[in-house]
């Protein structure tokens, strides 16, 4: 599973840099105002920026993974599914504009 976390995190930053460099030119806006002004398909990408918040960003009365949560098969089928969709995203992005 933490291959899944480090694809999940990963992705989203750099899907967050390339962005910013492609899109705004502005290395200072937020991901969030960026998405939202200059980007088609703003929400799939909000949608796993929210996810890697979960992860990154704790709330220990509500914990979003549990000490044994590898050894569910939902719960590793689950990552293993936002881990791909966050590949996916970053391959779109990427070739969105390739020729930038």
């Amino acid at each position: 599973m933490g291959a899944w976390f480090s694809v999940i995190i990963l992705s989203i930053s750099v899907l967050d840099a390339h962005l910013r460099e492609t899109e705004s030119g502005d290395n200072k806006i937020r991901t969030a105002k960026l998405l939202n002004d200059n980007y088609y398909g703003a929400e799939d990408i909000n949608r796993l920026r929210r996810l890697r918040n979960k992860y990154v960003h704790i709330e220990l009365d509500e914990p979003i993974l549990v000490m044994n949560a590898q050894f569910d098969k939902q719960t590793r089928k689950e990552m293993e599914k936002e881990a791909a969709d966050a590949m996916e995203m970053v391959i779109k992005a990427f070739f969105h504009s390739p020729f930038i």
